[in-house]
């Protein structure tokens, strides 16, 4: 069994002091490849950094987060370009809006956000996307670019079915997290998890945040790892109804299509099509 992290913060500081144990651990765990998420100028050049530390193992987006909109001048737009166009920046992300927060205004999100979708067609590589209370705004934008774009994910989808339903429509992958193992507020999402396609569905940890509420024991540590990104999937499986193995092998064909992901180290060197899968 192999399963693929989309989408970990393994820039944040809080790996400083044992990130190469954190990517032993996730392997041991058979999380055998990881997308480290950029989202803003330093977590970008530093996600492109470990990927080319790791590889076949690792692999980088390049983006601005929605809160970092306001970052995204002219110096910046041409740093990222430049780092997207690496191989082992697989996607142009995190991108958005996020509503919620509004650490940056909503028209510097709105065109950060653009920009991006504008560059991730450029290249033809696929959106690692954000959004948080801006559906509205984020599906307009969205639906302006998508026939130029090849393919992203609504990343750590938290949303409602109907959120779900436009998600899909737009042709995007939807990336779970621990989120689904939220008591307080993830529980709704567990009836919508069969409404997904195979094709469609990630998983990821979003770590070192949103540690999966009903691990047991409790880790000694609030940070999140990939190595619980089984306990995730296994919590998804039972939701649809089907194996931990079969959740497994869809989620990960459904990443390494999207995404072009080469096999980790000693697999044989073949690349999944959206083919491969049933809908």
């Amino acid at each position: 069994m192999h399963l693929i992290d989309i989408g970990v913060n393994l820039t944040h500081d809080s790996f400083d002091a044992d990130r190469a144990a954190v990517i032993e651990r996730a392997a041991d765990a058979a999380v055998t490849q990881m997308i480290v998420t950029g989202a803003n100028g330093p977590s970008s050049r530093r996600a492109l950094e470990l990927a080319r530390e790791y590889p076949a193992r690792l692999f980088a987006t390049a983006g601005v987060h929605p809160h970092h909109a306001v970052e995204l001048d002219e110096p910046l737009a041409g740093e990222l370009e430049h780092l997207a166009a690496a191989p082992e920046v697989v996607a142009i992300g995190e991108c958005g809006l996020d509503y919620f927060r509004d650490y940056s205004p909503r028209p510097a999100q709105r065109r950060a956000f653009e920009r991006q979708l504008e560059l991730a067609a450029r290249l033809g590589k696929p959106v690692f996307l954000h959004q948080r209370d801006a559906h509205e705004d984020f599906t307009a934008i969205l639906r302006e670019h998508r026939p130029r774009l090849a393919g992203g994910v609504a990343h750590c989808f938290t949303g409602t079915r109907d959120q779900l339903i436009a998600c899909l429509e737009l042709e995007l992958a939807v990336g779970l997290t621990g989120w689904v193992c939220d008591e307080r507020r993830g529980t709704h999402l567990l009836p919508l998890v069969r409404e997904i396609p195979p094709a469609r569905l990630l998983v990821e940890s979003d770590a070192p945040y949103l540690l999966p509420r009903d691990l047991r024991p409790w880790p000694s540590s609030r940070r999140n790892e990939p190595m619980y990104l089984p306990h995730i999937a296994r919590v998804l499986a039972r939701a649809r109804g089907v194996s931990l193995e079969e959740l497994a092998e869809s989620a990960t064909a459904a990443s390494r299509a999207l995404f072009r992901l080469p096999p980790p180290p000693g697999e044989p060197e073949r690349l999944p099509t959206m083919n491969d899968l049933h809908e």
